[in-house]
């Protein structure tokens, strides 16, 4: 069987239905729980969290790396550089605006993700 959105193969048995549509675990959770960037409630507790000690994961890290390395650069750019999906991408964009370690801004006219 195969994701109807990403086209991944599924094992018998561990397909979900949405609207629908079969998908994978991953794009299931994508669409019942997108990621939000601007959601107040969330930076409060990530900023809490993060105060508290709580270490980034290797994505994450992976991410300020590269942006502290180029001064900044657009998602797709980033994802092809970590060999992530867009999803996973704007999942760990999310997490990291929430704790105010990154930002979008616009440099020549394009959106880039920058410290």
């Amino acid at each position: 069987m195969q994701c109807d959105k990403c086209k991944c193969l599924i094992e018998s048995g561990d397909e979900m239905q949405y609207r629908e549509m079969i998908l994978c675990e991953d794009c299931y959770i994508d669409a019942m729980s997108p990621s939000r960037t601007c959601d107040p409630w969330a930076v409060y507790t990530a900023k809490s969290c993060s105060d508290a000690g709580t270490n980034l994961n290797e994505v994450q890290s992976k991410i300020l790396k590269i942006l502290k390395d180029t001064g900044g650069v657009k998602a797709e750019a980033l994802a092809e550089m970590l060999h992530i999906g867009s999803s996973k991408l704007q999942r760990e964009i999310a997490a990291l605006r929430h704790m105010e370690k990154l930002k979008a801004a616009m440099k020549d006219g394009e959106k880039v993700i920058c410290l």
